[in-house]
């Protein structure tokens, strides 16, 4: 099994679309990427932690390749807006690709570099690529938070 990190918005709509796809083992929602140690939602919101709303996903190689999920992440947010999806403003709904190892950053760049040549999007993609640090699960009430409302099913 491999992992794979994203930000793009809420992580709860993030969740809700990556969980069906099929090799995708797992799911969970979380805050990475800042400098505050243990960080809860509430603090996040502040926007002063530097952490992003993110989705780890466990998913099976063999199933789905990670360019599949990085197809997937592209389509389903907008990597042109600057710490904004939707109704959602501030730099913890950053577009962001947390990167595992070597093999996925280079998957990152290619795919930002060939979205960029097809003219995919009228803006820029803001969307940054970092190394993954550590991933803050976010508290158990917004893990497959979407589908314990009733707008989707966990598997």
């Amino acid at each position: 099994m491999n992992i794979a990190t994203f930000a793009a918005g809420c992580f709860w709509g993030i969740e809700a679309q990556f969980r069906p796809l099929n090799g995708v083992i797992s799911t969970r929602v979380g805050y990475t990427g800042g400098i505050t140690k243990d960080p809860n939602y509430k603090l996040v919101c502040t926007g002063t932690t530097e952490h992003a709303e993110a989705i780890e996903i466990t998913f099976d190689p063999d199933i789905i390749s990670y360019q599949e999920l990085l197809n997937f992440f592209w389509k389903i947010h907008d990597p042109t807006t600057l710490n904004r999806q939707g109704p959602d403003i501030g730099s913890q709904y950053r577009s962001a690709i947390f990167y595992h190892n070597k093999d996925q950053k280079q998957q990152a760049l290619n795919s930002i570099q060939a979205l960029t040549v097809a003219k995919t999007y009228f803006d820029p993609i803001v969307t940054e690529v970092t190394a993954a640090s550590i991933f803050y699960p976010a508290e158990e009430y917004h893990q497959c938070y979407l589908e314990k409302k009733g707008q989707g099913s966990c598997h």
